[in-house]
Formats: structure tokens, C-alpha cells, sequence
């Protein structure tokens, strides 16, 4: 599900399960050992990438319908790990967008320091409320580091999910280039960060979302967000957003 190649010091992270790399429960926690793993090491940063022409188009949906509660509950919790353990990541962190970063796939690419996105087909953007599920807080204080003001609330509770050159226009990507030019231009920009003295970088990017860190750790609100997850309401909601999915791509 995950390839790891060191590239020149830095490495490189490939997501790789399925068609969509859709995030359950076994997926998450692979990809927090491969993230603690290189850290662990003398690397100097992490690209995370995906296979072929999609980043992440998040959450497993099919499978959260198919599994129960203590599924979804061990599954939200690993989740949020993952996120914390992307957003903590004290080296250099650049993603390299291939394709679709939807939903929770876009929550892990805020999570980078720097956000590059080929060109093409691909969308961007957290549709979260149109599918009837509400965010764990540690992802919605992410998108909020990322985005600011008015570009937050556009892309929140419209449920965005947008072009490449949109989503530059909102921030939710750093740069554009073509798509065979997405890995050179991703190792150009960590190498820059990386060349920066690491003790430095390290305290300084601590410095700037300790903020952040310091609201989704103190949140009242996960219950809650577990509580809705697994609500007949809220399952209701994914089983229609799922069969129109599939509706859409059989047509």
C-alpha cells in the first residue's frame, strides 16, 4: 500500500491501495509507521505523492458502510493520528499533488509545508458537508491553518471540490506545473527547506502551528464527531453519496 525511495537523502512516499488510495483503518496506520519511520532516520524531509493520477480521495466510505461502530470508532482515532503525526512532522514536508486530493486526501496535503500540483483533471477540496459527515477537529483546524477567512468558509460549507487552477486561486495548492515536472519540482522545493539549518526549521515550524496543535488537542468536540459518524442520519448520508457516486461513474 505504500512505497518508500530515498532520493538523494530525501524521502519519497508513494501512496499506493486501489484506484482511489481511499483511507481505512490499516491504511492510516502504514502510512503514520512509514511518516515515524522517517523520521527516525537521518532523512532530511518527506514527499508524499500518490500512484498514477490520484493523491487521495480520502475516506473508505464503502467500507465504514460495511463495517460497525468499534470499526468506525478505531478507524477516527487513526485518522486523527495520522493527521497529527503529518501536520507535526518537524522536517521538511512537501506534497506533490498527482491528482485528486479530496476530503481527507486534502487534509493530508495541508498538512505539508509547501503544496505542488501537476496540471490535468485533477481536483482539490474538502466536500465533507455534502456528503453528510463532519470533520474531526484536528482536520478542520488544518484546513483553517491552510486557508484564511473568507476562502475557509467558501470551501468548507460549500462542500468545495475544485480545478487545478482554482485551487490555486483559494491557496489550497502552492504552485502548478506539468504533471511530468511534478517530482522535480517537489525535490527542488524540499531541498530549499532542507538546506536550512534543521535544528531551526524544526523549532520555527513548531513555533508557527503550535497554535493550531494547541486547539485540536484541547477540543471538546471529537465526541461529538464520532457520535455523528455513527449516527443513522449520518450513514444514510454516506449511503446516498455513495450510490450516486456510483451512479455517476457507470454512466
Amino acid at each position: 500500500m505504500i512505497h518508500t525511495e530515498d532520493i538523494n537523502g530525501i524521502s519519497v512516499l508513494t501512496l499506493s491501495r486501489g484506484k482511489a488510495n481511499a483511507l481505512d483503518l490499516e491504511f492510516c496506520t502504514e502510512i503514520v509507521k512509514a511518516v515515524e519511520d522517517i523520521l527516525a532516520s537521518e532523512s532530511g524531509g518527506l514527499i508524499l505523492t500518490g500512484n498514477e493520477n490520484i493523491f487521495s480521495a480520502g475516506v473508505d466510505l464503502p467500507r465504514i458502510l460495511n463495517e460497525d461502530a468499534s470499526y468506525t470508532s478505531s478507524f477516527l482515532f487513526q485518522l486523527r493520528k495520522l493527521f497529527e503525526t503529518l501536520f507535526t512532522f518537524p522536517k521538511p514536508f512537501v506534497a506533490a499533488i498527482n491528482g485528486h486530493a479530496i476530503a481527507g486526501g486534502c487534509v493530508m496535503a495541508c498538512c505539508a509545508d509547501f503544496r505542488v500540483m501537476a496540471h490535468g483533471k485533477g481536483r482539490v477540496g474538502a466536500p465533507e458537508l455534502r456528503v453528510g459527515v463532519p470533520f474531526p477537529t484536528v482536520a478542520l483546524e488544518i484546513m483553517r491553518f491552510s486557508l484564511s477567512g473568507r476562502r475557509l468558509d467558501q470551501v468548507m460549507f460549500g462542500g468545495l471540490t475544485v480545478e487545478p487552477m482554482e485551487a490555486l486561486s483559494l491557496g489550497l495548492v502552492n504552485s502548478l506545473v506539468p504533471a511530468d515536472q511534478l517530482m522535480s519540482e517537489a525535490m527542488l522545493r524540499i531541498e530549499s527547506l532542507a538546506s536550512l539549518p534543521r535544528a531551526v526549521f524544526a523549532l520555527t515550524k513548531q513555533q508557527l502551528r503550535a497554535p493550531i496543535v494547541d486547539r485540536f488537542l484541547r477540543s471538546p468536540f471529537d465526541k461529538d464527531v464520532d457520535n455523528l459518524w455513527q449516527s443513522p442520519e449520518t450513514r444514510k448520508s454516506i449511503e446516498k453519496f455513495v450510490s450516486e457516486k456510483i451512479k455517476k461513474s457507470a454512466s
